[in-house]
């Protein structure tokens, strides 16, 4: 904990580098095609031009500067960010509904980051037909991301270290460019003054329908505030005001440009496939600009990735997503890889990129589903600033506000829907269905599993742990627990050491795994149930922390071994004699629905689809970092309302 505030309250050179390579990935690359999207194939108007960049600006001043930057950044779990693990912080206040919102919210943002790398590579790589217009670009955009999709097995380490250098020569190359047009033409600074955006929204008649692409501008918000853990705050904020120079900056000195060709359409101004973003340039310079772009928006992707990775595994510990296999590619902190996801990703980039095969028409897809993800966190906020003590009448008028700007989003961005925001919906809507699903039956299977005392079962333990007349299962045997009590276990776990087929251990221990709300976090508890024989062991592990529970057990007996709490030495005479380590054997219980279950049909829905998605997922043993070959896994019926009476007839 004092590592991360350390991290929030350290502010130097070299981490402002790293959080230009890290956090800004996104929002960065949007200069890329937010003023392109704006004016489309029409006519270049100065009203609209102007009214964009004034919303443009007031947008990344309402919403980015102030929501996230100043406001949301505050609300950080243990120096982590990100709407999980804002959930995770928020759930303590025990409002049950909170779920909702943490489920659309990330299930848009995981969305997102399918449709970020195409559009983001893709508005890149196209600068490369000012020169060939006939290119079909669709295979280089495919070939870049199944090659940056194929690098993340390996880690970012190393890649790492050429991001913050790029992205400082992105930012500085956006601000030197659109310097270089405002000085052909100061008067665009003048929509710094809302009123152009107010002309924009109430009197011009595209007005409204132009919003939907200015909330482009922004989209990156989202993802600054889930990076958060990997910079720390203070160096986001500083870092933010150099970002926020540039990228006005450089809209502005796009929109001076436009405003110079009034009346004039892009095409007209660069062929086909014009974008204002390359206009600007030197006709010397575009080689150049187009690698830098290509190598932000990679770099832009890549930041999508990685957060895409942490935040499932988060919501596999908050028990929104089914156990899939995590690796760990190097030592750094947080850094990860799922490889089911990957591809997965990597699939939807390629069939985005296919179905949409231009930039623009990927636009009509982007920004739908992350302005969910910004309304939902705007939710869980509200209940932050409450959490906080934070009077109603400070924090009330500030989330009315958001509501409000966001909700204009909203309403501006569903004119995109049947263009193709649907796509995202689609995306978005499946991965609430299976977060939802997983959650209620895990839910569910909770409630149905029943609990007994441990204490009406030490007797008839410690007698069978020396009972000779039955074969000894093993030295050591090992059950995983769900009892979050430490004077509880379920009736199965007795039920499979007392009656399926007696197991005679000389140790039992009951191995519980408590997921905290916090990060980062590896603590342990042991309690002595039955002096010698019986043991719990109780870890305390934060949500982004890995599951290893056969290296976590090893090390907690060689801790309790060197205290003299515990002797692990076989119990068998030949062996004991020459102090051989006991054997351990783990016992792990899969649920099976029961045909004896009585479901509702909400309910049936929800537990056959969770057990045809577990089939899919990584087995229990897997799961817990367990080795295969000391684990036994016991299958159990589990039953829902099982009918109280059937009505049998005795005849003679």
């Amino acid at each position: 904990m004092s590592a991360h505030r350390g991290l929030h309250s350290k502010l130097t050179f070299a981490g402002l580098l790293i959080t230009l390579g890290i956090i800004y990935g996104d929002i960065g690359t949007s200069p890329l095609y937010v003023m392109k999207a704006i004016v489309g194939a029409h006519a270049i108007d100065a009203n609209i031009v102007l009214g964009g960049i004034s919303c443009i600006f007031w947008t990344l001043t309402l919403q980015t500067t102030i929501k996230y930057v100043i406001i949301t950044l505050s609300a950080d779990n243990h120096g982590e960010g990100g709407i999980f693990a804002l959930y995770a912080l928020v759930k303590r206040t025990k409002v049950k509904w909170l779920i909702i919102p943490a489920i659309i919210g990330g299930s848009a943002l995981l969305a997102d980051g399918i449709i970020t790398p195409p559009i983001s590579v893709s508005s890149a790589v196209e600068g490369v037909r000012t020169f060939y217009p006939d290119l079909n670009t669709v295979p280089i955009v495919i070939g870049i991301l199944v090659a940056l999709f194929t690098i993340q097995q390996f880690g970012t380490k190393l890649v790492g270290k050429f991001f913050a250098p790029m992205m400082l020569i992105w930012f500085a190359m956006l601000g030197t460019l659109g310097m270089m047009q405002i000085t052909n033409h100061w008067e665009v600074l003048k929509a710094i003054n809302p009123y152009y955006a107010y002309h924009l929204l109430s009197i011009h008649p595209d007005g409204f329908y132009v919003l939907g692409f200015v909330f482009l501008c922004t989209t990156g918000a989202e993802a600054l505030y889930s990076d958060m853990g990997h910079c720390g705050r203070k160096n986001i904020r500083i870092s933010w005001i150099f970002v926020k120079a540039t990228l006005v900056l450089n809209y502005f000195g796009q929109a001076a440009y436009l405003i110079q060709h009034e009346g004039e359409t892009l095409q007209s101004l660069g062929g086909e496939f014009a974008n204002p973003f390359y206009l600007v340039m030197a006709d010397w310079f575009k080689p150049f600009g187009i690698v830098i772009a290509t190598i932000a928006a990679v770099i832009a992707s890549q930041a999508l990735i990685t957060g895409s990775f942490t935040l499932i595994n988060e919501a596999m510990r908050l028990n929104f997503w089914p156990k899939v296999k995590i690796k760990y590619p190097t030592d750094l902190k947080g850094q990860l890889y799922i490889p089911s996801i990957n591809w997965l990703l990597l699939l939807g980039c390629i069939g985005v990129v296919l179905h949409f095969r231009e930039s623009s028409n990927m636009e009509a897809a982007y920004g739908l589903a992350i302005v969910l993800c910004m309304i939902m966190t705007t939710f869980l906020l509200n209940y932050y600033l409450i959490m906080k003590r934070v009077p109603w009448y400070v924090f009330s008028p500030i989330i009315a506000i958001y509501l409000a700007i966001e909700g204009s989003f909203l309403v501006a961005n569903l004119d995109k829907f049947p263009h193709g925001g649907y796509v995202s919906l689609i995306i978005s809507g499946v991965l609430i269905g299976i977060m939802a699903t997983w959650f209620r039956a895990k839910k569910i299977s909770k409630n149905y599993t029943k609990f007994v005392k441990i204490a009406e079962y030490k007797k008839v333990l410690a007698e069978l742990s020396v009972d000779l007349s039955i074969p000894k299962y093993a030295t050591h045997l090992v059950y995983m627990t769900n009892a979050n009590r430490i004077d509880e276990i379920e009736e199965k776990v007795m039920f499979s050491i007392l009656q399926k087929r007696p197991k005679r251990a000389d140790i039992y221990w009951f191995v519980h795994v408590n997921i905290l709300s916090e990060p980062y976090k590896t603590e342990y508890k042991v309690t002595e149930i039955v002096k010698d024989d019986l043991f719990r062991i109780d870890f305390n592990l934060g949500f982004r922390e890995p599951t290893k529970i056969n290296l976590m057990f090893k090390e907690v007996l060689r801790d309790m071994v060197k205290n003299g709490e515990v002797d692990v030495t076989s119990r068998y005479e030949s062996l004991s004699k020459n102090n051989i380590i006991g054997d351990f054997k783990f016992v792990l219980s899969e649920k099976f629905l029961s045909n004896d279950s009585d479901l509702r049909w909400d309910e049936k829905i929800i537990m056959n689809t969770y057990f045809m998605i577990k089939k899919l997922s990584l087995s229990e043993e897997k799961a817990f970092g367990l080795d295969s070959s000391s684990v036994k896994i016991e299958k159990f019926p589990m039953v829902l309302h099982p009918p109280e009476k059937i009505g049998l007839t005795r005849i003679e």
